[in-house]
């Protein structure tokens, strides 16, 4: 076991926090922005990349760091230590409404893929780096561009969804078709691909964009009922004085749906 064995209990319904119980010196990383609160006695100390100790170094620290920019997400990331005698808890809170997914690398065999701003927090040792898309029809047209982020190891991780939480088991050779935006994650055997809807009436008037995912088994996969990018969308779409507010999601016609309704 290499990394950290920690307990956790998820607490909530649409705004969920996790609950992480720390031993005498465990450790829990998680992403900034994401604390809620802990007990007396954890101390909080902010690290380059993850601190899974795969990278020694400085420069192996600043590559693993570096891989972060990447994905979009903060060079560093922030170390819960509990360093009192007995057990103590710190809490991490999802950024926007819906579920807390708790991932057991072990099960899914070390590693788990997800998009890149799901990922909430893991025991310490556990890897968060980068995946490469090898197809160039996912990595144009995919939604999550050729970088997605991997979490590596033997521990607990969580990643967080918006919405309702789907999990499909899918069986070998099993297709499920998924718009691009309501994947959460999937495990490592699972192959992932972009397909072009076709039609010319659902390319340019079915508001649902030109492509979707295909995801082909056998392994799990989860999936997420409101993207966080669909539902800024539909808030930036309806904010009156904001660049391309008012105009209606995806179809040709949303500059008659607006003249229709009154807008």
């Amino acid at each position: 076991m290499q990394a950290h064995e920690i307990d956790y209990h998820i607490y909530g319904e649409e705004m969920q926090y996790v609950e992480i119980e720390l031993d005498p010196q465990e450790v829990v990383v998680a992403e900034a922005g994401s604390f809620m609160m802990m007990d007396n006695g954890i101390k909080m100390e902010t690290i380059f990349g993850d601190g899974s100790g795969q990278q020694s170094g400085m420069l192996g620290k600043l590559l693993n760091a570096g891989k972060r920019m990447l994905t979009g997400e903060s060079l560093f990331m922030t170390a819960y230590q509990n360093q009192d005698l007995g057990k103590r808890k710190v809490s991490f809170a999802s950024p926007y409404p819906g579920k807390i997914v708790p991932i057991d690398l072990m099960k899914y065999g070390g590693k788990f893929i997800c998009q890149k701003d799901s990922f909430l927090c893991a025991a310490k040792g556990v890897a968060v780096g980068i995946e490469f898309s090898r197809k160039l029809g996912r990595g144009l047209f995919g939604g999550e561009g050729f970088i997605m982020q991997k979490i590596e190891g033997d521990g607990m991780a969580f990643v967080h969804s918006g919405g309702t939480l789907a999990r499909k088991e899918l069986l070998p050779g099993e297709v499920l078709k998924v718009d691009t935006g309501c994947i959460v994650g999937f495990t490592k055997d699972v192959d992932y691909d972009i397909e072009f809807v076709g039609g010319i009436k659902n390319t340019l008037f079915g508001g649902e964009g030109m492509f979707y995912a295909t995801l082909r088994g056998p392994g799990i996969v989860y999936i997420q009922s409101l993207p966080f990018s669909r539902l800024a969308g539909r808030i930036i779409a309806s904010a009156p004085g904001v660049a391309g507010g008012g105009k209606e999601e995806g179809s040709l016609l949303g500059g008659l749906g607006n003249l229709l309704d009154g807008r």
